[in-house]
C-alpha cells in the first residue's frame, strides 16, 4: 500500500540543502533534498556504512556520505562512488502548494 507522507513546506528547505525526515510508524528515516530546482527522496542510511547521508554533502544530485565518502545519485539512488555499490531506495515526490510529500510503500 502506497502512503503519501508530508516531508516538509516548500519554503522550508532552499536550494542544495537536505533534511532528514523520521517516520516513527514505519521505524525509517527519509533523506528529503532540494537540488537543482527539484525536490527528491531516499532512504537516509548509507547502504555501505550505516550512517545518515543527511550528515554528509549535497553537490547537485550527488549525497556524500560523511563515513567513508561513498556517493550515490539522489535522482536514481545509485552508487556512484566507492565503497559503496548498493543502490539507496528512491521515492517519488510530489510538491503542492501545502508542501513536500514522498509516496512511500507501506
Amino acid at each position: 500500500m502506497t502512503k503519501r507522507i508530508f516531508l516538509c513546506r516548500v519554503d522550508e528547505l532552499g536550494e542544495g540543502k537536505m533534511r532528514q525526515v523520521a517516520l516513527p510508524e514505519y521505524d525509517a528515516e527519509v533523506a528529503v533534498y532540494h537540488a537543482q530546482g527539484r525536490f527528491y527522496a531516499t532512504d537516509d542510511l548509507c547502504t555501505h556504512g550505516m550512517v545518515a547521508l543527511t550528515g554528509g554533502d549535497l553537490e547537485g544530485t550527488t549525497v556524500y556520505c560523511p563515513l567513508h565518502g561513498g556517493a550515490f545519485d539522489i535522482c536514481t539512488g545509485k552508487a556512484t562512488e566507492k565503497p559503496c555499490s548498493i543502490a539507496l531506495k528512491t521515492y517519488p515526490v510530489e510538491t503542492d502548494a501545502d508542501g513536500v510529500w514522498c509516496l512511500y510503500e507501506t
